[in-house]
């Protein structure tokens, strides 16, 4: 099981960026990065979770949910063991707490549904207010 742990979070203006990061650790004998997908989720104060991007095992595959494609970007650098997101041109109604997920199941894409999803970190938090 992996462990995941999010970092980068914080209060930021509407407009502004940040870059979230997710390390990973706890690889097994044999077991690597490129092993593992990765997804993006957040939550939002009284809501549920949802997914926001994802990531394929080789880096080829992208996914982003609606409200943010063309202001965040998910990258992977698997020598670093590290997943970003980059978030840009934030409003209020992205702030939450961010996840980050792993799982070894899908070879080719990603998802951003929770249950498609294996190993968790704690979440960082962002607020986004002037």
């Amino acid at each position: 099981q992996l462990q995941l742990a999010e970092s980068g979070g914080g209060l930021v203006q509407p407009g502004g960026s940040l870059r979230l990061s997710c390390a990973a650790s706890g690889f097994t004998p044999g077991d690597v990065m490129g092993y593992y997908a990765f997804s993006w989720f957040r939550q939002a104060p009284g809501k549920e979770r949802e997914g926001v991007s994802c990531i394929s095992k080789n880096g080829l595959y992208v996914y982003y949910d609606e409200p943010v494609k063309g202001r965040f970007t998910i990258i992977r650098d698997d020598d670093q063991n590290t997943v970003y997101l980059e978030l840009t041109r934030l409003k209020p109604e992205d702030t939450g707490v961010y996840y980050c997920a792993a799982s070894p199941r899908h070879n080719i894409n990603c998802v951003i549904y929770s249950d498609g999803m294996d190993d968790w970190g704690k979440g960082t938090l962002v607020t986004v207010s002037s």
